[in-house]
This record gives C-alpha cells, sequence and structure tokens, in this order.
C-alpha cells in the first residue's frame, strides 16, 4: 500500500505545496495545529528517521530553517516556531513517512507539549556520563 504523504507527492492526492525539488518537498498540513503548519518530507519514501539519508536530513532542516523564517512574514500570528518531528508510533509518528513539523507558534494558542511526571528530577551524572558512554559506542559515527 502506498503511503499517504507519497500519494500527495505523486499527485495522486491533493496537496498545497510550498516547495518541492528532486530531494525534499514541503507542503501545507490539512490538520493544523495553526494556520501556516507546514510538513517538510523528503521526496524518497523513508518510513523512519534511520531511513533518510544524511543529505535528505540536512536539506529538510534547511527547509524546516527558511519556512521558519518566512512564517514571521506573511499574514498570520506567528510569535515564534517549533519543528517537531515523531519517529515512531510510541512518538506519535501517525503517517508513516519521515515529517518534520514546522509549526507556527503564539502566547496562548494552547498548543504544548506535556513532560511526564518524572520529568523535574535531574538524573546523576554518573547516569548522564553512563548514557553519553553508550550513545558514543553505538551508531554515531
Amino acid at each position: 500500500m502506498i503511503c499517504t504523504f507519497c500519494q500527495i507527492l505523486s499527485g495522486e492526492l491533493p496537496g498545497s505545496f510550498v516547495f518541492r525539488d528532486d530531494v525534499v518537498a514541503a507542503f501545507m498540513d490539512i490538520q493544523p495545529v495553526n494556520p501556516g503548519h507546514v510538513l517538510v518530507v523528503p521526496v524518497r519514501h523513508a518510513a523512519y528517521l534511520a531511513d533518510v539519508q544524511p543529505n535528505e536530513g540536512a536539506r529538510m532542516f534547511a527547509l524546516a530553517q527558511r519556512l521558519s523564517t518566512a512564517l514571521f512574514q506573511i499574514d498570520i500570528r506567528c510569535e515564534g516556531t517549533n519543528l517537531f518531528l515523531a519517529n515512531g508510533a510510541p512518538a506519535g509518528q501517525e503517517v508513516f513517512h519521515v515529517h518534520l513539523h514546522v509549526l507556527p507558534r503564539y502566547g496562548g494558542d494552547q498548543f504544548g507539549f506535556r513532560f511526564g511526571p518524572g520529568y523535574g528530577v535531574r538524573p546523576a551524572r554518573e547516569m548522564l556520563d553512563a548514557l553519553a558512554q553508550q550513545l558514543k559506542s553505538a551508531s554515531i559515527r
């Protein structure tokens, strides 16, 4: 089954495109958090962040940065922006084609992130150091 974003990219489903080249595309979210909510995707299908090629990720972020700047210049309420990428269902990913949300924000928009009950508890430095070492030893190259 072809994914929804691939169908938008192929023209099978409508999309309100802001940008597109042979590597990345940006189009308006059909369920925006706030007006101006844009999705940045790789043109090549990549279900998860690990499937994104480094050049695609770099291009996605560079485009998101330009879009964030542009949101302050158009006729919408935008006092700040968030960039958000959900990687996997437990993280909130619903469409399994990597996408970076560019969200215009303003005071009182009632959108936000909730932190778990342990958020305010600082872990011991030894735990942070051990996790840092594990990450260094993992697949970071």
